[in-house]
């Protein structure tokens, strides 16, 4: 059975060989043309066998690409350093009509020596800004140096510390580092020793439209110590917050801190205005007022009217409620500016400042902050400013100071200007004449 069965198999497929040769010469035999002549069986090609069910060969697949290698990510870039170097010089002749024989221009500040010639400062620093960071520092060096710093705190070292008083620090007019921290838009952190914003005057005469400074900038605080905060709240308005160790303190006298709050309001080339608060305990330990805050409020604003004509304006109030009274102070100063001609400016000012001492019923008194103890001072100011190039000012100014009581020098002066035997102050005026020159760049 199972012989029948092969052999029928073998016969199926001999049959279905024979078919498959037979198969093209038919499709031939169709196509080709009447003449053709047909090729016998016996000199045709041999087809090979092949099995219908058989899969054919597999097609080889490329191998894959290597997949690209990522490039090593690059280390972030510092942002570049920019350093701007800064300095300017200040100097000036002054004759003083009283004629002291000390020399000395007194109550000025800065212009304070008679018929000489003399440096008021000379300054050199530079600022650094790379990307949120910067930094400030400006060396300084002349007569202006070792006035700021008169109040700064006297304070006693150690054996392992060293002391601390004004002619350690005299040298230094601003040194600071400041972070913009991305906060709306944009928060400047600012830490270390600047110029005090108090008032509308600042510490070089460049940017001041007097030589001299007013009563009220000698008055109040030149510089401070500490953090400071300034956010932008929009293009024109910006607040202010601070904490210091005090007026004039690189080192603080006591164990409190001060504070500052200022808004700030700007449309350049027309209009700026400030409102400024700064408040704390000044006195140092121990002090017979005791330990009382010190309130201090600060307005300045400054109106471009035309191309030729600017005025400004700065008024102050400030209160300190002492063991012996609460002490009180007001002053105002005003400014006008007109520039008749390309590169020529004429400014006038003036200015007055009362100071009210706290009393108690046994008439002590609480320690003079400004004068000496003289209740009110004033000052007249014109100035005449040449600007032949945009980086050299050269000025001509006359002015008149008045004071409630002596608090000038005039002819012969009585003292000799040291502990015991000070100068003694003999008259109420004084007017000086001035010629001074500064160069910046």
């Amino acid at each position: 059975m199972k012989r029948n069965a092969a052999l029928a198999r073998r016969r199926g497929a001999a049959l279905i060989v024979a078919c498959s040769a037979w198969a093209p010469w038919g499709a031939l035999a169709q196509e080709a043309p009447a003449s053709s002549t047909l090729t016998p069986l016996a000199e045709a090609a041999p087809v090979p066998e092949s099995s219908p069910s058989a899969p054919p060969p597999p097609v080889a697949k490329p191998a894959p690409a290597p997949a690209a290698e990522r490039p090593a990510p690059e280390p972030e870039k510092l942002a570049p350093v920019k350093i701007t170097p800064l300095g300017y010089v200040e100097a000036y002749y002054a004759y003083n009509l009283n004629r002291p024989s000390n020399g000395i221009t007194n109550a000025r500040g800065f212009d304070n020596r008679h018929n000489t010639f003399s440096f008021t400062n000379v300054v050199l620093g530079a600022t650094a800004e790379g990307g949120p960071f910067g930094a400030k520092l400006a060396l300084q060096v002349g007569s202006m140096p070792s006035t700021i710093y008169l109040g700064e705190p006297t304070l006693p070292g150690a054996s392992g510390a060293n002391a601390s008083n004004g002619e350690l620090w005299k040298y230094l007019q601003e040194a600071y580092v400041t972070y913009k921290a991305p906060v709306g838009r944009g928060l400047l952190l600012q830490l270390g020793l600047s110029a005090s914003p108090v008032g509308y005057e600042v510490l070089s005469v460049k940017d001041n439209w007097n030589w001299s400074r007013s009563n009220l900038f000698y008055g109040f605080p030149y510089y401070h110590t500490g953090l400071r905060a300034t956010q932008e709240l929009t293009k024109e308005l910006s607040a202010i917050v601070g904490i210091f160790n005090g007026w004039n303190s690189v080192v603080d006298n006591n164990e409190e801190k001060s504070v500052q709050a200022t808004l700030v309001y700007k449309i350049e080339s027309k209009l700026a205005l400030q409102a400024l608060y700064f408040g704390g305990i000044e006195r140092p330990t121990g002090s017979p007022e005791g330990p009382r805050w010190r309130h201090h409020l600060d307005a300045t604003a400054q109106v471009d009217a035309t191309d030729w004509l600017s005025v400004a304006a700065q008024g102050d109030y400030g209160w300190e409620t002492t063991r012996m009274g609460p002490a009180r102070w007001i002053a105002g100063a005003l400014y006008g500016r007109v520039r008749p001609v390309e590169k020529f400016f004429v400014t006038l000012r003036g200015d007055r400042f009362h100071e009210h001492l706290g009393t108690d019923g046994s008439g002590r008194a609480s320690s003079p902050l400004f004068w000496g103890g003289v209740e009110w001072v004033s000052s007249a100011t014109v100035t005449l400013d040449v600007r032949p190039h945009e980086n050299l000012s050269v000025r001509l100014e006359g002015r008149h100071d008045v004071a409630d009581e002596p608090l000038y020098f005039a002819g012969d002066v009585a003292g000799a200007g040291v502990a015991g035997a000070p100068y003694v102050a003999n008259a109420r005026t004084q007017t000086t004449l001035l010629l001074g020159a500064t160069a910046w760049f």
